[in-house]
Protein backbone atom coordinates (compact mmCIF):
# COMPACT_ATOMS: atom_id res chain seq x y z
CA UNK A 1 0.00 0.00 0.00
CA UNK A 2 1.35 3.30 -1.27
CA UNK A 3 1.33 6.92 0.62
CA UNK A 4 -1.04 9.20 -1.32
CA UNK A 5 1.35 12.61 -2.81
CA UNK A 6 -0.41 15.77 -3.21
CA UNK A 7 1.78 18.58 -4.77
CA UNK A 8 -0.59 21.62 -5.22
CA UNK A 9 -2.11 23.45 -2.11
CA UNK A 10 -5.66 23.36 -3.84
CA UNK A 11 -5.72 19.75 -3.87
CA UNK A 12 -4.48 19.42 0.03
CA UNK A 13 -7.43 21.60 0.77
CA UNK A 14 -9.37 19.85 -1.10
CA UNK A 15 -8.53 16.27 0.73
CA UNK A 16 -8.55 18.64 3.94
CA UNK A 17 -11.98 19.42 3.69
CA UNK A 18 -13.31 16.00 3.23
CA UNK A 19 -11.19 15.42 6.13
CA UNK A 20 -12.87 18.50 8.11
CA UNK A 21 -16.06 17.28 7.37
CA UNK A 22 -15.70 13.57 8.78
CA UNK A 23 -14.76 15.63 11.95
CA UNK A 24 -10.84 14.06 12.05
CA UNK A 25 -8.36 15.50 14.25
CA UNK A 26 -4.82 16.37 11.70
CA UNK A 27 -1.56 16.08 12.90
CA UNK A 28 1.52 17.56 10.57
CA UNK A 29 5.24 16.16 10.61
CA UNK A 30 7.25 18.59 8.07
CA UNK A 31 10.31 17.64 6.89
CA UNK A 32 12.96 18.51 4.05
CA UNK A 33 12.85 14.51 3.10
CA UNK A 34 16.16 11.94 3.35
CA UNK A 35 13.63 10.44 5.98
CA UNK A 36 15.64 8.34 8.64
CA UNK A 37 14.26 7.18 12.11
CA UNK A 38 13.91 9.88 13.84
CA UNK A 39 11.28 11.03 11.12
CA UNK A 40 9.99 7.85 11.62
CA UNK A 41 9.57 8.32 15.23
CA UNK A 42 7.61 11.23 14.87
CA UNK A 43 5.37 10.42 12.39
CA UNK A 44 4.58 7.11 14.94
CA UNK A 45 3.78 9.82 17.28
CA UNK A 46 1.60 11.83 15.26
CA UNK A 47 -0.36 8.45 14.48
CA UNK A 48 -0.87 8.00 18.06
CA UNK A 49 -2.44 11.25 18.44
CA UNK A 50 -4.58 12.54 15.42
CA UNK A 51 -7.08 10.50 13.30
CA UNK A 52 -5.22 11.56 9.68
CA UNK A 53 -1.18 12.62 9.62
CA UNK A 54 0.11 14.34 6.85
CA UNK A 55 4.19 14.27 6.10
CA UNK A 56 5.54 17.03 4.36
CA UNK A 57 8.88 16.90 2.40
CA UNK A 58 10.00 20.17 0.98
CA UNK A 59 13.25 21.12 0.58
CA UNK A 60 13.12 24.68 1.64
CA UNK A 61 15.59 27.04 -0.55
CA UNK A 62 15.27 29.75 2.09
CA UNK A 63 16.52 28.11 5.07
CA UNK A 64 19.72 27.66 3.57
CA UNK A 65 22.23 30.10 4.02
CA UNK A 66 24.85 28.23 1.22
CA UNK A 67 23.48 27.83 -2.26
CA UNK A 68 26.19 24.40 -2.19
CA UNK A 69 24.77 23.38 0.44
CA UNK A 70 21.21 23.57 -0.98
CA UNK A 71 22.19 22.17 -4.24
CA UNK A 72 23.91 19.45 -2.31
CA UNK A 73 20.75 17.93 -0.34
CA UNK A 74 19.87 15.04 -1.94
CA UNK A 75 15.99 14.44 -3.64
CA UNK A 76 14.83 10.84 -1.85
CA UNK A 77 10.83 11.16 -2.27
CA UNK A 78 10.03 7.67 -3.42
CA UNK A 79 13.07 6.35 -0.55
CA UNK A 80 10.66 8.33 1.93
CA UNK A 81 7.02 7.32 0.84
CA UNK A 82 8.17 3.86 0.97
CA UNK A 83 9.55 4.31 4.67
CA UNK A 84 5.84 6.19 5.24
CA UNK A 85 3.76 3.53 3.80
CA UNK A 86 3.81 0.73 6.25
CA UNK A 87 3.59 3.21 9.19
CA UNK A 88 0.10 4.40 8.15
CA UNK A 89 1.03 8.09 7.32
CA UNK A 90 -2.72 9.04 5.09
CA UNK A 91 -0.88 12.12 3.10
CA UNK A 92 2.27 12.98 1.69
CA UNK A 93 2.43 16.66 0.37
CA UNK A 94 5.70 17.30 -1.38
CA UNK A 95 5.09 20.78 -2.83
CA UNK A 96 7.69 22.34 -5.21
CA UNK A 97 9.41 25.71 -4.81
CA UNK A 98 6.98 27.30 -7.20
CA UNK A 99 3.85 26.62 -5.47
CA UNK A 100 5.24 27.28 -2.22
CA UNK A 101 7.09 30.77 -3.13
CA UNK A 102 5.26 32.13 -6.03
CA UNK A 103 6.87 34.65 -8.42
CA UNK A 104 6.28 37.70 -6.69
CA UNK A 105 6.52 36.22 -3.15
CA UNK A 106 7.41 38.78 -0.99
CA UNK A 107 6.34 37.79 2.94
CA UNK A 108 8.98 36.61 5.97
CA UNK A 109 8.09 35.61 9.33
CA UNK A 110 10.85 36.53 12.02
CA UNK A 111 10.83 35.49 15.46
CA UNK A 112 13.17 37.79 16.99
CA UNK A 113 15.14 37.29 20.38
CA UNK A 114 14.64 33.31 19.70
CA UNK A 115 16.26 33.66 16.45
CA UNK A 116 19.06 35.46 17.99
CA UNK A 117 22.26 32.95 18.54
CA UNK A 118 23.61 29.49 18.69
CA UNK A 119 22.37 28.33 15.59
CA UNK A 120 20.86 31.61 14.41
CA UNK A 121 24.72 33.32 14.84
CA UNK A 122 26.23 31.07 12.54
CA UNK A 123 23.39 30.55 9.94
CA UNK A 124 22.13 34.13 8.68
CA UNK A 125 18.63 34.17 7.72
CA UNK A 126 18.27 30.52 8.52
CA UNK A 127 15.60 30.94 11.11
CA UNK A 128 13.40 33.41 8.78
CA UNK A 129 13.46 30.78 6.29
CA UNK A 130 12.10 28.40 8.63
CA UNK A 131 9.71 29.96 10.25
CA UNK A 132 8.37 31.46 6.86
CA UNK A 133 7.68 27.79 5.26
CA UNK A 134 6.75 26.40 8.75
CA UNK A 135 3.71 28.70 8.73
CA UNK A 136 2.75 28.53 5.50
CA UNK A 137 2.66 24.52 5.71
CA UNK A 138 0.56 25.11 9.37
CA UNK A 139 -1.68 27.44 7.23
CA UNK A 140 -2.08 25.07 3.81
CA UNK A 141 -2.87 22.10 6.68
CA UNK A 142 -4.86 23.86 9.18
CA UNK A 143 -3.44 20.84 11.45
CA UNK A 144 -4.44 20.29 14.95
CA UNK A 145 -1.10 19.42 15.77
CA UNK A 146 2.60 19.55 14.52
CA UNK A 147 4.95 17.47 15.62
CA UNK A 148 9.07 18.36 15.97
CA UNK A 149 12.64 16.67 17.21
CA UNK A 150 13.77 18.22 20.53
CA UNK A 151 17.46 17.79 18.45
CA UNK A 152 16.69 20.99 17.14
CA UNK A 153 15.84 22.41 20.39
CA UNK A 154 16.12 26.11 19.20
CA UNK A 155 14.03 25.43 15.85
CA UNK A 156 11.52 23.77 18.33
CA UNK A 157 11.19 27.21 20.20
CA UNK A 158 11.00 29.26 17.74
CA UNK A 159 8.21 27.46 15.84
CA UNK A 160 6.48 27.68 18.97
CA UNK A 161 6.42 31.21 19.14
CA UNK A 162 5.95 31.80 15.68
CA UNK A 163 2.25 30.10 15.96
CA UNK A 164 1.44 31.37 19.28
CA UNK A 165 2.49 34.59 18.45
CA UNK A 166 0.21 34.49 14.78
CA UNK A 167 -2.56 32.89 16.69
CA UNK A 168 -2.63 29.62 14.53
CA UNK A 169 -4.49 27.43 16.17
CA UNK A 170 -2.31 24.44 16.77
CA UNK A 171 -0.44 22.10 19.33
CA UNK A 172 3.70 21.96 18.62
CA UNK A 173 4.23 18.64 20.22
CA UNK A 174 8.08 18.02 21.11
CA UNK A 175 9.32 14.60 20.30
CA UNK A 176 12.86 13.23 22.03
CA UNK A 177 16.01 12.92 19.95
CA UNK A 178 16.27 9.69 18.69
CA UNK A 179 19.72 8.40 19.00
CA UNK A 180 22.14 5.62 17.50
CA UNK A 181 23.20 2.96 20.08
CA UNK A 182 26.33 4.55 20.18
CA UNK A 183 24.40 7.92 21.37
CA UNK A 184 24.77 9.77 18.57
CA UNK A 185 21.64 11.73 17.47
CA UNK A 186 20.05 10.96 14.42
CA UNK A 187 20.65 13.45 11.60
CA UNK A 188 20.39 13.26 7.86
CA UNK A 189 24.02 14.91 7.85
CA UNK A 190 25.56 11.96 9.20
CA UNK A 191 25.63 10.07 5.72
CA UNK A 192 28.05 13.12 5.09
CA UNK A 193 30.73 11.51 7.63
CA UNK A 194 33.46 9.35 6.31
CA UNK A 195 34.01 5.97 8.60
CA UNK A 196 36.72 7.45 10.42
CA UNK A 197 34.69 10.24 11.32
CA UNK A 198 31.64 8.28 12.47
CA UNK A 199 33.93 6.78 15.05
CA UNK A 200 34.83 10.32 16.66
CA UNK A 201 30.90 11.48 15.77
CA UNK A 202 29.88 9.69 19.04
CA UNK A 203 32.23 11.85 21.23
CA UNK A 204 30.11 14.82 21.02
CA UNK A 205 27.10 13.57 22.85
CA UNK A 206 29.51 11.55 25.16
CA UNK A 207 30.93 15.18 26.18
CA UNK A 208 27.54 16.56 26.40
CA UNK A 209 26.09 14.31 28.88
CA UNK A 210 29.33 14.40 30.95
CA UNK A 211 29.08 17.73 30.99
CA UNK A 212 25.60 18.08 32.04
CA UNK A 213 25.72 15.63 34.75
CA UNK A 214 28.74 17.90 35.92
CA UNK A 215 26.41 21.05 35.78
CA UNK A 216 23.95 19.28 37.44
CA UNK A 217 25.63 18.47 40.38
CA UNK A 218 27.22 22.14 41.03
CA UNK A 219 30.36 22.57 38.60
CA UNK A 220 30.48 26.00 37.63
CA UNK A 221 29.04 26.85 34.48
CA UNK A 222 31.78 28.87 32.41
CA UNK A 223 35.11 26.49 33.32
CA UNK A 224 32.86 23.60 32.85
CA UNK A 225 32.00 24.72 29.79
CA UNK A 226 35.70 25.46 28.63
CA UNK A 227 36.84 21.90 29.23
CA UNK A 228 34.18 20.68 27.60
CA UNK A 229 34.76 22.79 24.62
CA UNK A 230 38.62 21.57 24.60
CA UNK A 231 37.57 18.25 25.21
CA UNK A 232 35.57 18.22 21.90
CA UNK A 233 38.34 19.36 20.20
CA UNK A 234 40.90 16.75 21.80
CA UNK A 235 38.48 14.03 20.39
CA UNK A 236 38.90 14.99 16.84
CA UNK A 237 36.47 17.59 15.88
CA UNK A 238 37.73 20.58 13.94
CA UNK A 239 35.71 23.88 15.69
CA UNK A 240 33.16 24.27 18.29
CA UNK A 241 31.05 27.14 17.00
CA UNK A 242 29.00 26.86 20.67
CA UNK A 243 28.65 25.33 23.48
CA UNK A 244 25.94 27.47 25.37
CA UNK A 245 23.58 27.27 29.16
CA UNK A 246 20.45 28.29 27.67
CA UNK A 247 17.04 29.14 29.84
CA UNK A 248 15.24 26.20 28.25
CA UNK A 249 12.23 28.15 27.46
CA UNK A 250 13.37 31.38 26.06
CA UNK A 251 16.69 30.19 25.57
CA UNK A 252 17.98 33.02 27.20
CA UNK A 253 21.90 32.75 28.30
CA UNK A 254 22.62 31.42 31.78
CA UNK A 255 25.83 31.52 34.17
CA UNK A 256 24.15 29.76 36.64
CA UNK A 257 21.49 26.77 36.66
CA UNK A 258 19.12 28.07 38.66
CA UNK A 259 16.38 26.74 36.37
CA UNK A 260 15.63 24.32 34.08
CA UNK A 261 18.45 24.86 31.15
CA UNK A 262 19.37 23.51 27.82
CA UNK A 263 22.75 22.63 26.88
CA UNK A 264 23.48 23.15 23.26
CA UNK A 265 26.62 22.19 21.43
CA UNK A 266 27.51 22.76 17.21
CA UNK A 267 30.43 21.30 15.97
CA UNK A 268 32.06 20.48 12.56
CA UNK A 269 33.79 17.06 12.24
CA UNK A 270 35.63 17.57 9.21
CA UNK A 271 32.95 18.83 6.40
CA UNK A 272 30.18 17.74 8.88
CA UNK A 273 28.06 20.22 11.01
CA UNK A 274 26.50 18.67 14.12
CA UNK A 275 24.25 19.78 16.63
CA UNK A 276 22.96 18.40 19.63
CA UNK A 277 21.79 19.23 23.18
CA UNK A 278 20.09 17.50 26.49
CA UNK A 279 18.23 19.06 29.30
CA UNK A 280 19.77 20.11 32.80
CA UNK A 281 17.86 20.35 36.49
CA UNK A 282 20.40 21.02 39.49
CA UNK A 283 20.32 17.62 41.43
CA UNK A 284 19.12 18.17 44.58
CA UNK A 285 22.05 18.08 47.70
CA UNK A 286 19.22 17.91 50.48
Amino acid sequence: MSVPIVRSVPQLRQIIAAWRREGVRIAVVPTMGVLHEGHLSLVRAALEKADRVIVTLFVNPKQFDSQADLAAYPSTEDEDAAKLAPLGAHLLYAPDAEEMFPAAFATTVSVSGLSEGLCGAFRPGHFDGVATVVAKLFLQTSADFGFFGEKDFQQLQLVRRMARDLDIPITIVPCPTVREADGLALSSRNVRLSPAERTVAPELPSVLLETAERLARGSPVLPTLAEARAAILAAGYREVEYLELRDEADLRPMTSLDRPARLLVAAWLGGTRLIDNVRISRVSTD
